[in-house]
């Protein structure tokens, strides 16, 4: 169902979170293997499942890329229970990716499929990077176009586009020898069909409560702008930070702010620890509660469109292997554990299960969840 997709960004958006440093260009990305299992537990929902992405060089100057990803969806969101009954699906994720080196320059192109059982999503991308001033800047601009097919399980006739169109802009700066600087500009678009059909919205009919689909707009722009920097001490530790402004044309304002201490412990072991705040004000038409049906022409209760805050304390061990043995084809090895921990507090959505309470006195809502990456990696 893709009342789950939310869930599923929110992993991966932890995933991204969890290895996020400004990078430089000019440089291929290093031969590497890595296998994962992930797993969300929150709100009901459990998502689970393996991922494995292989990086090699094929030549001096090209590099390529393949990722594999599945979601083992489970259980029941709060608005599944509210209106229907558990269920069970599977999201599966191809990516493909080539990166070309000329000079000081890398072109990248890339490729992504999602398939799940009412949601297929196809995505194109190109990135370049340039090195400038003796390579302490770096400038990269990346285009991202997006085809998506949204479908209803409940209903076989049913079925929607949806285009995306991602611009983004990014400078990162040598500052000094110990601090670097990453500047991020980023413009999305949609058109198409932007809502969720299995999601509803309540009114009041004559003193009941009424249930009916989400009425979306069929086109919404987003910019963000943020800011993050990685400050590195002399006894081989390191600080990181984040501050990122987001606005959209559906009415919704967010930032967030993150910092994160990395510390190496010996030869073998690095030790991670982070915290983020997230915080968002609500769409122009979201409510928990319309007066009437046909209140306004855009009507929405989803509770990401609402005002919401996400606070996050996240941890991350890494042990490196000695492969002194097998050093002709294998350089190093790392065994990586990390987990997050999430809470969720929603101002203005309120728990609609309780149907023993008038509507709209019910509690405000709110969840905790747990994100737990485990994975093996190799650079040959």
């Amino acid at each position: 169902m893709a009342v789950t997709k939310p869930l599923g960004l929110l992993v991966c958006i932890s995933l991204l979170l969890s290895a996020l440093t400004p990078a430089r260009a000019a440089v291929l990305p290093e031969d590497r293997a890595d296998v994962m299992y992930h797993s969300y537990d929150g709100g009901g929902v459990k998502i689970d499942g393996p991922a494995v992405l292989v990086r090699k060089s094929v030549t001096d100057d090209v590099s390529v890329s393949a990722q594999y990803y599945v979601d083992e969806i489970s259980g029941a969101s709060i608005d599944v229970e509210v209106l229907a009954s558990e269920y069970a699906e599977e999201r599966t994720q191809y990516d493909v990716g080539a990166d070309y080196l000329l000079n000081k320059t890398i072109i990248s192109l890339g490729y992504s499929n999602s398939t799940e059982n009412d949601y297929e999503a196809d995505t194109y991308s190109l990135g370049i990077s340039q090195d400038f001033f003796g390579d302490l800047s770096t400038l990269s601009l990346s285009f991202a176009l997006g085809n998506d097919t949204v479908k209803k399980s409940t209903d076989p006739l049913f079925e929607e586009d949806k285009t995306t169109q991602s611009y983004q802009f990014s400078w990162t700066q040598v500052m000094t020898k110990n601090l670097l600087m990453n500047f991020i500009y980023h413009v999305i678009t949609d058109e198409g069909y932007l809502n969720n059909p299995y999601r509803s919205y309540r009114f009041m009919n004559n003193g009941s409560v009424g249930w009916l689909t989400e009425k979306y707009p069929e086109t919404r722009t987003s910019h963000a702008f943020a800011v993050r920097g990685r400050y590195f001490m002399p006894y081989r530790a390191a600080f990181g930070f984040e501050y990122r402004r987001f606005n959209d044309t559906w009415g919704i304002n967010a930032y967030n702010m993150d910092l994160s201490y990395t510390h190496p412990w010996g030869e073998h072991w690095i030790f991670d620890v982070h915290y983020r705040y997230y915080s968002q004000s609500d769409a122009d038409f979201y409510s928990d509660l319309f007066p009437s049906a046909d209140f306004q022409n855009y009507m929405g209760r989803d509770k990401e469109l609402s005002t919401f805050t996400n606070n996050t304390i996240g941890f991350k061990v890494s042990y490196e292997i000695d492969t002194g043995w097998s050093h002709d084809w294998l350089e190093k090895a790392s065994v990586t554990l990390a987990w997050d921990i999430l809470s969720l507090d929603y101002e203005n959505f309120h728990d609609a299960r309780r149907d023993d309470l008038p509507p709209g006195t019910e509690p405000l809502y709110n969840f905790d969840a747990d994100v737990v990456r485990f994975f093996i990696s190799a650079w040959f």
